[in-house]
């Protein structure tokens, strides 16, 4: 109902013109029932008085029979009538379901960016594709098409019993023996058909990750010989599917012959009983004529109610599954919260313990001090908790309470405005993501207007600026999807230049200058002691040469500081730091 707002009038005017086509539906064999009966037969006239004043106005009964064209042009005027308003019905309900579902995908994308990091890191990405696009598709259809059907199909079934009650109540009810029967026999097939869609629409997406995997990851494909093993998969994957949706196409046979049969065997022993009322005068013949439509009215949209409702099972599956996304708690940025200025400031991590799940503490009891202004490096093995204080400093996760706090300036980081937090803290991952733009639109991403003389400086200070040039079309090259058209050092590069361009009071580089040469790492590190000298700088890199100039240096292991202070501290005592300082220089001399 929410994203109804400004759509019902759509809505409204679409149900007017359903109402007004299932009058004339039920007029017309009013129509010929008058003509069979009062003008060919001669009988009495059997209508409300409003009825016989139109009649009356057209000339009366004996006119009519001289003109037989006169209730031709009845059924044809009505015939034209139920054409405009299936015109206006269909138009209406396409205007006003497609402009929900408009709101719905919005709201959902929306909704999807600000949900946790630490959600989409659970979540596979074609899943979420697949339900942000397939399973609202269905959903709008279903608006589209089946829910005005829905509601002419009850509009029909109501008046039909009406009139035909008032025709003949014994044929009515035999009618209606059968209806319990139709609408049972559908009930047991929705539970089937809903869970067999829903194993279907899960298999669906299941395929859409596979087959995103597969093209995020041709690089790695190709460089193993991997083809045949993935196109296995997705064979597998996809026949899956395949049975799936054969095992619900020979549930909805099953439904679809039967119900064909029960639908039958109504409308042919309304016939059989209709034709003995008829034969023995407890019904005319124009009644028996406008009672078998009717029935027909009847019997066929309860037949259609059974299509309806397997409709219905699929949107329900559909519904579901996209619910399960909005019923996601998002970030909560309070827009009442602090907006520091970042300028020197210190950071402090103080006494932070953090696990992902249920799984045991990455980091445990970690305190330590990040001087305003300065550089900060960190060493560490793998698993020793490196990124996820990165990840825990911009509030890509958030700490639980009663496990420690981390501050910048000496205020609480939760009661930061986590936009604000977000944009005065720079951040190169180890694996940068690159958007399949121009390189000067991903270097200034953030930017509304892009000021080339900054985007030039960005280059020169992350020692891309020459390559950059070097291309045919300079800043203008589309790098392709992830930047696959780049080196790995080119793009790490490009990254680091798109996160300058934001000029942040805190960079973090973790391990991002892996790609690049020692000699290109140099030139970047004094680049940017020249032209960012006062910001905050985290260094996170296995490299000792990266590490060394900084002011302080950490050292971790198993998620605990193991050694602290600068690198000529450091050398001087036994420790991890050393013997890595020792590993990479006896290397170093290997390699001159």
């Amino acid at each position: 109902m929410p994203y109804t707002k400004g759509l019902k009038g759509f809505f409204i005017l679409a149900a007017i013109a359903i109402i007004v086509r299932v009058f004339v539906n039920f007029a017309t064999p009013q129509v010929i029932k008058v003509t069979v009966d009062s003008v060919i037969k001669n009988e009495a006239l059997n209508l409300p008085k409003i009825f016989v004043n139109l009649i009356e106005a057209v000339g009366g009964v004996e006119h009519i029979r001289q003109n037989l064209w006169i209730p031709a042009l009845f059924i044809v005027a009505f015939a034209v009538i139920t054409c405009l308003c299936d015109y206006v019905s269909k138009v209406a309900i396409a205007k006003g379901s497609e402009g929900l579902v408009r709101k719905l995908r919005n709201h959902l994308y929306k909704h999807i960016q600000r949900l946790p990091y630490s959600w989409h890191t659970k979540s596979q990405t074609g899943d979420i594709i697949q339900r942000s696009t397939a399973d609202v598709d269905l959903i709008r259809r279903f608006i589209a098409a089946q829910l005005s059907e829905l509601f002419r199909i009850m509009m029909l079934i109501i008046i039909a019993l009406i009139l035909m009650f008032s025709m003949n109540v014994k044929l009515s009810f035999i009618a209606l023996a059968f209806i319990p029967i139709i609408m049972t026999y559908t009930a047991v097939f929705y539970g089937i058909i809903s869970r067999r869609f829903k194993d279907a629409d899960e298999a669906d997406g299941i395929l859409y990750s596979t087959a995103q995997e597969n093209l995020t990851g041709v690089r790695v494909v190709r460089a193993f010989g991997r083809e045949k093993y993935e196109l296995d998969k997705f064979e597998e994957k996809n026949n899956n599917l395949a049975n799936l949706w054969i095992k619900l196409g020979k549930q909805l046979s099953y439904y679809w012959s039967f119900g064909d049969l029960f639908s039958g065997l109504q409308v042919l022993t309304i016939i059989v009983f209709g034709a003995i009322e008829a034969v023995n005068g407890n019904i005319s013949l124009g009644e028996f004529l406008a009672f078998v439509s009717y029935n027909s009215m009847l019997v066929w949209p309860i037949r259609a109610f059974g299509r309806v409702l397997s409709e219905m099972s699929k949107a329900k599956v559909s519904l579901k599954r996209i619910s399960e996304i909005l019923n996601e708690e998002e970030e909560f940025d309070d827009e009442n919260a602090l907006t520091p200025s970042f300028e020197g400031k210190d950071i402090e991590f103080d006494n932070v313990t953090f696990r992902y799940g249920e799984n045991s503490a990455i980091i445990e009891n970690l305190s330590f001090k990040i001087k305003g202004g300065k550089t900060f490096a960190i060493l560490g093995g793998t698993g020793s908790g490196k990124t996820t204080i990165m990840h825990l400093l911009n509030r890509l996760y958030d700490l639980e309470e009663s496990s420690g706090e981390i501050k910048i300036g000496g205020i609480n980081i939760n009661d930061i405005r986590l936009s604000h937090l977000r944009k005065n803290i720079g951040m190169v991952l180890q694996e940068p993501f690159l958007y399949s733009k121009t390189i000067k639109e991903n270097m200034a991403i953030t930017k509304e207007d892009i000021i080339m003389d900054e985007v030039e400086l960005a280059a020169a200070t992350a020692c891309v600026k020459d390559s950059i040039e070097g291309f045919a079309k300079g800043y203008d090259t589309i790098v392709g999807e992830r930047g696959v058209t780049l080196s790995g050092g080119q793009k790490q590069r490009v990254a680091i230049a798109r996160m300058l361009m934001q000029n942040t009071p805190v960079m973090i580089f973790d391990d991002s200058l892996s790609a690049v040469d020692s000699e290109t790492d140099a030139k970047i590190r004094a680049a940017l002691k020249t032209n960012r000298k006062n910001a905050t700088t985290i260094l996170i890199s296995h490299r000792i040469t990266t590490l060394m100039q900084a002011d302080t240096i950490m050292v971790l292991d198993k998620g605990k500081i193991v050694d602290l202070g600068t690198h000529e501290e450091l050398i001087q005592r036994e420790g991890i730091y050393k013997d890595i300082y020792d590993v990479q220089m006896n290397m170093s001399d290997i390699e001159d």
